[in-house]
């Protein structure tokens, strides 16, 4: 039997797993095709592709700068450097504020914690149960397994369903409002365009991504991702896959509509629907442990929006589950 089963392979799974399989058997359930959560790569071919979700990475706190500042030199992360255009006039171009971005992919990060570790893959977790002294875990391939300890980095929704009649707190209480977004992975001619991002001021699209402007390949044509809206993602995320080509139509025609870019011919589209995105609103706590139940939660939404909040709340659950057992 394991000593630790992670639920979720995103910086939250893969920070603590890392730190944790020092010193105990660790496997990772992860129900999508690869590891990175939010943070995922879209291969189109070779190492062709665009940041599914998660575009960049700008640290704010101490412990978190000196972190990915280890990662820099471990040639893991990379600044992304280029013109990012505000298209909204209100906003001033922060020149000092830095963009980190993985060498081959966002999911770099987690790929290099989790390098170690034993992954299982489109194992998406249903059900737990406590059995004795141990957890039962039941995934929607018909596989289970068992662990004495288990650790969820699920979005807060997905927890709660699972764990709710579990944890002894106040946790679940929380109105934890969760964003929604719509990305759009587009893919047109050359348009030789010098603008690395572009941000808007605009109700449906609110992000534009050169990825061709990430130097890490070189291809003739141009790939771009295009995010919408919390507002728009919130309206019509739920029910988005009935009108893909709608929705994927929408947000096309308002990239052309901002950017002005010549976009003469469309060679790839897909659409993909971030239900729960992120949490605008941090919580009092950064994670929790039960020592009792061997159950620890940690997720960047006890934090705030960003994939540093994952982090910092997977470390803050390392030093509670470390100074009791």
């Amino acid at each position: 039997m394991i000593d630790f089963a992670v639920i979720g392979s995103g910086i939250s799974g893969a920070t603590i797993s890392n730190k944790l399989v020092k010193k105990y058997s660790i496997k990772v359930f992860e129900k999508a095709k690869g590891v990175g959560g939010r943070s995922s790569f879209k291969r189109f071919k070779g190492n062709i592709g665009f940041d599914h979700g998660l575009q960049y990475l700008s640290p704010r706190s101490k412990e978190f700068k000196s972190f990915t500042n280890k990662l820099i030199r471990k040639r893991v992360i990379k600044h992304w450097k280029g013109n990012h255009e505000f298209l909204n006039e209100r906003v001033k171009r922060d020149k000092k504020h830095i963009k980190l971005i993985g060498v081959r992919g966002n999911n770099d990060i987690s790929k290099h914690l989790l390098k170690s570790i034993n992954c299982k893959f489109q194992s998406e977790l249903s059900e737990i149960q406590r059995k004795k002294d141990c957890w039962f875990l039941k995934f929607k391939n018909n596989t289970s397994a068992y662990a004495k300890n288990l650790i969820i980095t699920a979005p807060f929704p997905q927890v709660k369903k699972l764990a709710s009649k579990f944890v002894r707190t106040k946790l679940f209480t929380n109105k934890v409002k969760m964003n929604s977004s719509l990305t759009v992975l587009l893919m047109t001619n050359k348009t030789d365009s010098n603008v690395s991002s572009f941000f808007t001021n605009d109700d449906i699209l609110g992000w534009v991504s050169n990825e061709n402007s990430k130097k890490r390949f070189r291809y003739n044509k141009d790939l771009w991702v295009l995010q919408s809206t919390y507002e728009y993602g919130k309206k019509h995320t739920d029910n988005y896959r009935n009108k893909k080509k709608f929705h994927t139509r929408i947000l096309i025609n308002k990239f052309k509509k901002l950017t002005k870019l010549k976009i003469k011919k469309v060679y790839f589209s897909h659409i993909h629907g971030w239900k729960y995105s992120s949490n605008s609103k941090p919580l009092k706590t950064k994670s929790y442990w039960d020592k009792r139940l061997g159950l620890g939660i940690c997720a960047d939404w006890f934090g705030g929006p960003r994939l540093e909040n994952g982090w910092l709340s997977a470390n803050n659950l390392y030093k509670k589950l470390i100074s009791t057992i």
